[in-house]
């Protein structure tokens, strides 16, 4: 297995490595989320796109998050949206790269024409998500740039790059019925993307992204986590077009 630096979770960074893969600078950008309380979420500006969380992967919550995953592949869970982006990720502490790729590829965002990520979805459109992340592990459209900008973090790149910190990244999508029914609808489900994962994982019905996912966060991650290393970062900002494809996206 190929092994990466650990992204630093920084959203200057974030933004230089969306602005190197392809997102026009002017369309959305990558903020801080300063707490999990309603007067620090307002601080975000909207829409929010796509939130990236850091959080401890080790002890309880691991082990809680594996049972998880047992469960989901013996009795399933809700069907998610078939059109969602998704990446296994098989490449060691490449799942900061993995998180800004399930942000960007399911986000209302705009693209630079033949750019990196542009490349990537095109070339990717019609893999399986294991065969997504050999085409990652085989190219050097993300790699060159995941390095360069792993070694400018503001902390020191580490001797060790072992990590027990991930990163996983949470979007919104319409129900899975409706997108194969093609039957327009507002409703929306708070979907997972972690590379770490089997796959996506539907978290509950969903109206606001971002109050969403805090209230997951501090209900459901936080309590269970070994230590307080928790860092969020929202892709906001921009247009949201709350129309497109008749709601159906």
């Amino acid at each position: 297995m190929s092994r990466w630096i650990p992204l630093e979770s920084n959203p200057e960074l974030f933004n230089n490595w969306a602005h190197k893969v392809g997102l026009v600078e002017s369309d959305s950008e990558f903020v801080d989320i300063y707490g999990l309380d309603d007067d620090l979420l307002k601080l975000v500006p909207e829409p929010v796109k796509a939130v990236i969380l850091l959080f401890p992967i080790r002890g309880k919550l691991e082990e809680l998050r594996k049972a998880e995953e047992a469960e989901i592949k013996e009795k399933g869970q809700v069907p998610v949206d078939p059109t969602v982006f998704w990446i296994k990720q098989t490449i060691s502490n490449a799942c900061g790269t993995i998180g800004l790729l399930h942000a960007l590829t399911n986000a209302q965002v705009v693209f630079e024409p033949e750019s990196p990520i542009t490349r990537f979805i095109y070339a990717c459109q019609d893999k399986t998500p294991l065969e997504r992340a050999e085409f990652l592990e085989s190219t050097h459209l993300f790699a060159d740039i995941h390095a360069a900008l792993a070694a400018s973090g503001q902390t020191a790149v580490p001797t060790d790059l072992d990590t027990d910190l991930h990163f996983t990244c949470f979007v919104q999508a319409p129900e899975a019925s409706a997108r194969e029914a093609e039957i327009p609808t507002d409703e929306r489900r708070l979907i997972e993307l972690d590379g770490g994962r089997a796959g996506p994982v539907d978290r509950g019905a969903s109206t606001d992204l971002l109050k969403d996912v805090a209230k997951y966060v501090k209900e459901e991650i936080m309590p269970k986590a070994p230590s307080l290393q928790f860092s969020m970062i929202a892709l906001a900002g921009g247009f949201q077009d709350d129309v497109n494809e008749d709601n159906l996206v």
